[in-house]
Order: C-alpha cells, then structure tokens, then sequence
C-alpha cells in the first residue's frame, strides 16, 4: 500500500524484519525474493532481527550474513540497517548517538 508506505516513511515507523523467519513460514521462497533491500532503499527504517532462533533457524547474526549474501548488501547497507536497529531502540538518545556514530565510524 503506497501510501501506508509513505506514512512509514515520513513519520520514520521502524519495521522490525526476521528474514529467516520469512524464508521458513514460506513469506518468501527464496530470501533473494526478500523486499528488505528494497525497503531500504526508499528509505525505510527496516531492522533485521530474529524470531525464535531455534525453531527459524538464526540469531540476529546469522539473519544479516544470510540476508547480506542473498540480496548483495553493501557494506553501507549494513551500517544503515545497524543503525536503524539503535535509531528504533528504547536505549537514551545519547547512546544512541554514541552508538550510531561508531556505526559510522565518527
């Protein structure tokens, strides 16, 4: 819906995303079929995140390095979406700061 996605976007919603989950409830086929890319992209906050590791199969860490390699993340892709991830947090807004700037390597 273009434009609940707008409102996403301008009002900076973060969308918490468990690619792994999605490949194993069969949301998508194959996770190069995953939207997050492009999500990103039009400049949705998207997370990567998990969902019951055990049963879907993969902590945080491996939802990025598979999604990374499935859909060719950039290097400045992942900072974004690490970002993203203290930027939708509930943490004080200077470790936020704090943390996204060593993201970013400031």
């Amino acid at each position: 819906d273009e434009k609940l996605l707008k409102r996403i976007i301008n009002e900076k919603i973060p969308l918490t995303v468990c690619p792994l989950s999605n490949l194993k409830l069969c949301v998508v086929k194959d996770l190069k079929d995953h939207n997050l890319k492009k999500l990103l992209d039009l400049g949705v906050k998207v997370t990567i995140n998990s969902d019951d590791p055990a049963y879907f199969g993969g902590y945080a860490n491996q939802n990025y390095l598979e999604t990374a390699e499935a859909l060719g993340l950039t290097s400045q892709d992942l900072k974004t979406l690490a970002a993203n991830s203290f930027e939708a947090s509930f943490i004080d807004e200077s470790l936020k700061k704090q943390w996204i700037a060593k993201i970013q390597g400031t």
